[in-house]
């Protein structure tokens, strides 16, 4: 099972969407922040009794055919889509991206940008830091896997392993946290942006974890409406990371606009504690969210599948 541009769809597509077990919408791999191999990822959700998953790794979407052959192969179904980094003037956000068209030119050259910047920024960052502690480039580059876009969490990875600091985590909250003075801010397109790029691309577009800090820290209400006039499809309310209050909020408004909900895991392997499974989407929201679709088809382990020529791509 190998993912192609021949697999496109120019339609909903027909969905009854069934299928037993779990349904985990939000993983990551060693493409870009996860620690294991995207076959490594849906190996380890089939394990926790997932059987509907989604790679979702940062601006790239090159695990996308080892995930699906891997999740084929145990029987499972597997939804192509990729986590879109954007912010405000305020604060960094992310937007779930499911079954876009992978070859549509203006939502590739975007995370192309989006990834340039990342490494950019992470050489700025260390050459900061290295100032004060000794830590380097190459130091950054032994600790990220082979075909990672090199990011924070691999300085957090490169710290501890120079004694720096004991874990990630302490990592991100002192010298990768966005008050210090190490900080470097990444380039992303602002949220309205970002909405118009996936659903352009015929994708359905959900906003990430949004209110991890209380509905304070997502958008206002003006905001939130603006992006779903522009096509949003809903939230990821069921997340580890999402407040009471803040899910209560977003609750109200998937209620009121009848919009999609969605619970995830994101799963990072040994980046968080976070398992996959831990969250769910119920088999209702995964069909509406298959044919609101029109950029590319969810692969299912039958007859339905798409097998093409490979084409992995960044």
């Amino acid at each position: 099972m190998v993912m192609s541009s021949q697999s496109v769809r120019s339609d909903g597509g027909d969905s009854p969407f069934r299928s037993a077990g779990l349904a985990d919408l939000h993983l990551h791999s060693v493409h870009s922040d996860g620690t294991e191999s995207p076959a490594e990822v849906m190996r380890c959700a089939f394990a926790h009794g997932v059987r509907t998953a989604a790679l979702t790794d940062h601006d790239r979407i090159s695990g996308w055919s080892e995930a699906a052959g891997a999740a084929l192969g145990l029987g499972m179904t597997f939804l192509p889509g990729m986590e879109l980094s954007m912010k405000t003037e305020l604060r960094t956000l992310h937007m779930l991206a499911y079954l876009f068209d992978p070859d549509n030119a203006p939502l590739r050259a975007e995370a192309d940008r989006i990834r340039r910047d990342r490494v950019e920024r992470a050489q700025r960052m260390v050459r900061r830091i290295g100032k004060d502690h000794h830590i380097r480039w190459d130091d950054v580059i032994s600790a990220a896997p082979e075909g990672a876009t090199i990011g924070r969490p691999h300085i957090a990875d490169a710290l501890v392993a120079r004694g720096i600091v004991s874990t990630r985590g302490e990592a991100f909250t002192e010298i990768l946290d966005p008050g210090s003075r190490y900080y470097e801010p990444l380039y992303a397109p602002d949220p309205l942006t970002a909405v118009r790029l996936i659903t352009n691309a015929g994708g359905v577009a959900i906003a990430a974890h949004p209110v991890t800090s209380g509905p304070e820290s997502f958008l206002s209400r003006k905001e939130i409406d603006e992006l779903i006039e522009a096509g949003l499809g809903g939230f990821e309310i069921d997340h580890r990371d999402n407040t009471p209050d803040g899910k209560a909020m977003l609750q109200a408004i998937a209620d009121e606009h009848d919009l999609i909900v969605t619970g995830a895991s994101d799963y990072h392997g040994d980046g968080k504690p976070n398992v996959p499974g831990e969250n769910s989407t119920t088999q209702e929201m995964i069909a509406r969210i298959i044919e609101r679709a029109t950029g590319t088809a969810p692969r299912f382990p039958d007859a339905r599948n798409i097998v093409q020529r490979s084409d992995d791509r960044a």
